[in-house]
Order: structure tokens, then sequence, then C-alpha cells
């Protein structure tokens, strides 16, 4: 999967390739072992080192864009990933179509929990699925206040970057 990733201002073309525990920013190949060491900090290992690392999700990114704060090493930095297919079909994860938000997955992965049921109401932040992807669990929120209309995935399954995960009216 390739995508645009601005990290504290420069911007960066990176190559995923989930499968192999493998990634490139600009042709450079990083082999890296992901393990979560509890909700929003992760342990990376490369060869001999490991580096501790803690993200949080910011919101507001816009169109096919989604934002993180990222600290590593004692340095933050500010990371927007920018899916170049989603910027093309104008999809947000928070689309609007007659009153409904859609949320969609930013990258492929794997469903490994979902934390509402449809028929429930949210207040606009809440959790709904958490998706993994390169043993990374990130939390797909709610857009907006309302009700989860339906669950379009069920624990286990492989979703497309794009894929529609849940509708909230």
């Amino acid at each position: 999967m390739k995508l645009r990733a601005e990290i504290s201002g420069n911007e960066h073309q990176i190559v995923l390739n989930l499968g192999e525990g493998r990634f490139d920013v600009d042709d450079r190949q990083y082999d890296v072992d992901v393990q979560q060491v509890g909700p929003g900090e992760y342990l990376l290992k490369s060869g001999d080192s490991v580096y501790k690392c803690r993200v949080e999700t910011k919101h507001g990114a816009g169109a096919g864009m989604v934002s993180f704060a990222v600290a590593v090493r004692g340095r933050s930095y500010d990371v927007t990933i920018i899916d170049p297919k989603r910027l093309r079909s104008g999809q947000t994860s928070a689309s609007h179509h007659a009153g409904a938000a859609e949320i969609v997955s930013p990258m492929p992965g794997k469903i490994v929990r979902v934390l509402v049921e449809a028929g429930a109401s949210v207040e606009a932040g809440t959790g709904v699925i958490v998706v993994e992807a390169m043993k990374m669990q990130n939390e797909m929120k709610s857009p907006k206040s309302g009700t989860i209309v339906s669950i379009n995935v069920a624990v286990g399954a492989t979703v497309n970057g794009g894929d529609l995960l849940a509708v909230v009216e």
C-alpha cells in the first residue's frame, strides 16, 4: 500500500508491506517488529534496537488524511498520513450522506474488536471499532453523536483501506 506522510512538516513517500512486517520510507527499507504494550503504546524492534513509541490520534486532519502525535526516544513528531486513493474519491472517515456519517478503515488491516452494537447511542469521539494494521491497533471513533445504524464487519474480518465499517445517523 502506497501512502504519503507529512512528518513534522516534511513530506515522505511510504510503502507498507503489512504481511512482511516491512515498510519503505523514501526508498529506504525498514524491517520492524511492532508490539502493542498498552493503549497507544508500542515497542518497535529493529535489529538489536528497541524503541518505546507512544501514538495519539489527532482529529480534524481533513479528507483522506489521518493525523497522529508520535513520541519516540523523547522526541515528538506530528504525523499526517495521506491516502491518495481516498483523496481522489473524496472519502473521509466521516463522510456525510443524508445525515449519516460513515466510518471507514483508514488502511488495510484486521478487525480485532467491535466496541458497540447496531442500535447503540454514541457521542462524538466514542470508540466504535478497533482495526489492527502492522500490529498497531487503531480505534475508529464516531465522528458525531447519534445512533449506530449498522456495523458492517465482524471480529477477525480483514478489511481494505476505504472499506465501510459502520454508519452513524
